[in-house]
């Protein structure tokens, strides 16, 4: 009784661990990306092309790490296993390409939208992922929506627009951004929220059709991703590339970006393992709430109009009430 009132509490301790992590990864990547974008330095700013490979090669290393870990630190056992698991099962191994090249390319828009966007309308904008994840999970999963969801979808694409709709004060902040500019971040946003629902169930699918772990997979994703995002520098940036090299703009807060975003995937997979929808909407809501504050007090790049504020509030209601699931009330006991 004893050791199992005690899982059950490390259990939750490790529900609330992981959602917390969540929170300071969303909140902290989103702001700490803005601010080294918009951030003035002397001599050439950082690729995000290859900032997005290095977070590819960080990934691995660290799935690697968890694997070993999980063979119990013997390192025969995982040579066995990523031979067994991945150079003998090419044909499950390309499975992975797809969602791999989606994810890159989605990695890479978010640089684009946090170039444009500000840290707080990023946020919420990006929310619209939870509509094209549902509708590619009725689409490709079979997945049935309840009244809840589809209303909560609804407020959602409400929010959203109230949040998008054009202020006095972005008149003010278009003599630092430019209305094409923010266009460009909201189209960047736009498509990184198809593509993240899209590889998303995708993902999703190949997980529940396969006895693979999650480790290998981010594994098998990551291979991918590197090699798409390497094409993707010396197709868009090679020039640069071959004047001032690999690394060039990089400082210790490109390297926090890095570490931020190779940690995205991971932290996912844990709150997927331990947490539930409830909890991970909440994780979400509550990093809005962060990152436009900080965005308003220490960015100093965003001013709320009550307008804005309705919307996220929506926005937030929507995350929360697409995570609802409703308990079938039991039949009353007649004496």
């Amino acid at each position: 009784m004893f050791q199992e009132e005690k899982s059950q509490e490390m259990s939750t301790n490790l529900k609330y661990l992981s959602l917390g992590i969540l929170v300071f990864q969303t909140t902290s990547l989103v702001l700490t990306m803005r601010y080294s974008r918009t951030l003035k330095e002397e001599g050439p700013r950082y690729l995000s092309s290859t900032a997005v490979v290095i977070a590819e090669l960080l990934k691995i290393l660290a799935c690697v790490l968890l694997v070993y870990k999980d063979s119990k630190c013997n390192l025969r056992t995982l040579n066995r296993v990523l031979h067994d698991e991945i150079l003998n099962k090419p044909m499950e191994t390309l499975k992975l390409a797809i969602p791999s090249g989606i994810y890159t390319l989605q990695n890479n828009l978010l640089y684009v939208a946090l170039s444009n966007l500000d840290a707080a309308t990023y946020q919420v904008t990006y929310q619209l992922k939870i509509l094209t994840t549902a509708l590619f999970s009725v689409s490709m999963l079979s997945k049935k929506l309840g009244v809840y969801q589809w209303l909560s979808l609804v407020i959602l694409m409400t929010g959203v627009a109230f949040v998008q709709w054009p202020s006095d004060s972005q008149a003010t902040a278009a003599k630092e951004h430019s209305a094409g500019s923010q266009f460009v971040g909201l189209i960047a946003v736009l498509i990184a929220c198809f593509s993240s629902g899209f590889a998303g169930v995708y993902f999703e699918k190949i997980l529940k059709e396969t006895k693979q772990s999650v480790w290998i997979r981010n594994i098998q994703l990551g291979f991918f991703g590197s090699i798409f995002g390497l094409m993707g520098v010396y197709i868009y940036d090679g020039e640069q590339l071959s004047k001032n090299g690999f690394f060039q703009g990089y400082n210790k807060l490109t390297w926090i970006v890095v570490v931020l975003q190779a940690l995205g995937g991971l932290v996912i997979a844990a709150v997927i393992k331990y947490a539930d929808n409830i909890l991970k909407g909440f994780a979400t809501s509550l990093s809005i709430i962060l990152s436009t504050l900080i965005s308003y007090f220490w960015l100093q790049d965003f001013v709320p109009t009550s307008v804005f504020f309705f919307g996220a509030v929506l926005v937030i209601a929507a995350t929360f009430l697409y995570s609802y699931d409703p308990k079938p009330a039991g039949n009353p006991i007649k004496a």
